[in-house]
């Protein structure tokens, strides 16, 4: 069962989206492996803290989007094959670089002092 208690919660971003980019960056790094179950809805609110409503609307976008599979009656569980692993991780590339650049153009930074941050960054990291 994949496991939230690494969870941390943000003020910047719904709930929601937390927790759906929670999800989507365990698949990724292989945190969270096809097959796995979700934690209850329910236990998911308590454990977090946060509105039933809120988990709810996350686990259902989720669906949607072809991640998580919910039977009836049944645990919610991960079902993503290669393809939509890097189908997402592209797609987090892409969200988390656009935030960043959009933050370095609203400060002023310039192309080449962003990108010598970004390299600083890299040998830091």
């Amino acid at each position: 069962m994949i496991s939230f208690e690494d969870f941390i919660l943000e003020d910047d971003s719904p709930i929601y989206m937390q927790i759906i980019r929670y999800v989507k960056r365990g698949i990724v790094s292989g945190a969270i492996q096809s097959g796995e179950e979700m934690i209850s809805r329910r236990a998911l609110s308590v454990l977090l803290g946060v509105n039933p409503n809120t988990i709810q609307k996350a686990y259902h976008l989720l669906e949607e989007e072809g991640i998580i599979r919910s039977r009836s009656g049944a645990k919610s569980c991960v079902e993503v094959d290669e393809a939509k692993k890097e189908e997402i991780r592209h797609s987090l590339l892409q969200l988390d670089t656009l935030s960043w650049l959009r933050a370095m153009k609203q400060m002023g930074v310039e192309r080449e002092e962003a990108l010598k941050l970004a390299e600083e960054m890299w040998q830091e990291a």
